[in-house]
């Protein structure tokens, strides 16, 4: 008699177990549903631009020029009409020297080693020794001044010089919630938040639109800005130029993090539904 109403205890005590067990899974399947929807109005980029307007004008404030730092790898070419009288100006203390993930074009294609490229390293001083000029203070200032400043220097040894300047290790990092996260090469020594976001593969769904994290370098000290791609207050930003080494992260959203969360769960659910089913036959075989 004793075994008997165990049993059916048991029993009834497992059917309790069951249908709280349905509930509970129901009510997991209405969290992940709710937590997967997301919201339009924060998707979409620039939201301040009236969607009705025909145009929208906005001055450009100034160009932006890259200024050379220390660590900076320069790249220099002289050429005139005497190519004997030239060619020390295109030895010398140039050296190749290691760009990590460095590429030859915009397109990602960074390996795990970096390139090798030629060209005069910037100490920490600000100086690069040049053939025949010696020491040359580069630091703060862009290439296109420095092009004018060697012409300068070098009219007493060659007849019509032409300098070419570019910087060779002008990269910028993208990381978190995009397409591509990489490092990137920029031959062209000037990009913008947005270019390089495209570069990147343009932000996932997940990714926070209105929080990108800029993470820069410069005289000394690491800033951090945060900004907001929903607003076309960032064409204004001081920021919407990048300069060499930026980093730029993406933050995943909580809608991100409640679907892995959710995963997570779903795979306790399964892993419980399995052990249910488990005790059931045990109990039917009993």
């Amino acid at each position: 008699m004793f075994i008997f109403y165990n049993k059916i205890f048991s029993v009834n005590h497992y059917a309790f177990f069951i249908n709280h067990f349905k509930r509970a899974v129901y009510l997991l399947v209405v969290v992940i549903f709710f937590s997967s929807c997301f919201n339009a109005k924060k998707v979409a980029y620039f939201q301040d631009i009236s969607d009705t307007s025909k145009t929208y004008s906005q001055v450009i404030k100034g160009t932006y020029e890259p200024k050379i730092q220390p660590d900076d790898v320069i790249g220099i070419t002289v050429s005139s009409i005497n190519p004997q009288a030239t060619a020390v100006f295109n030895m010398g203390s140039a050296t190749n020297q290691l760009i990590p993930g460095a590429t030859t074009t915009a397109v990602n294609s960074a390996n795990e080693y970096g390139a090798m490229v030629k060209g005069y390293l910037v100490n920490k001083q600000g100086f690069i020794d040049f053939p025949v000029l010696g020491d040359l203070h580069v630091e703060g200032v862009t290439t296109s001044q420095l092009k004018d400043s060697l012409k300068i220097k070098l009219d007493q040894y060659l007849k019509d010089p032409i300098v070419n300047v570019r910087l060779l290790n002008y990269k910028i990092t993208v990381l978190g919630e995009v397409g591509r996260p990489s490092t990137y090469s920029i031959p062209s020594e000037r990009i913008t938040v947005v270019d390089a976001i495209g570069m990147a593969g343009d932000l996932t769904i997940y990714g926070k639109r209105e929080n990108v994290l800029l993470i820069r370098e410069e005289n000394g000290k690491r800033d951090f800005v945060r900004l907001n791609l929903n607003s076309s207050k960032l064409f204004e930003s001081p920021y919407y130029y990048l300069k060499q080494n930026d980093i730029i992260y993406v933050e995943p959203s909580k809608a991100k993090v409640d679907t892995l969360e959710s995963t997570s769960l779903r795979r306790i659910t399964v892993v419980a539904s399995v052990i249910s089913v488990i005790i059931l036959a045990f109990y039917r075989l009993k």
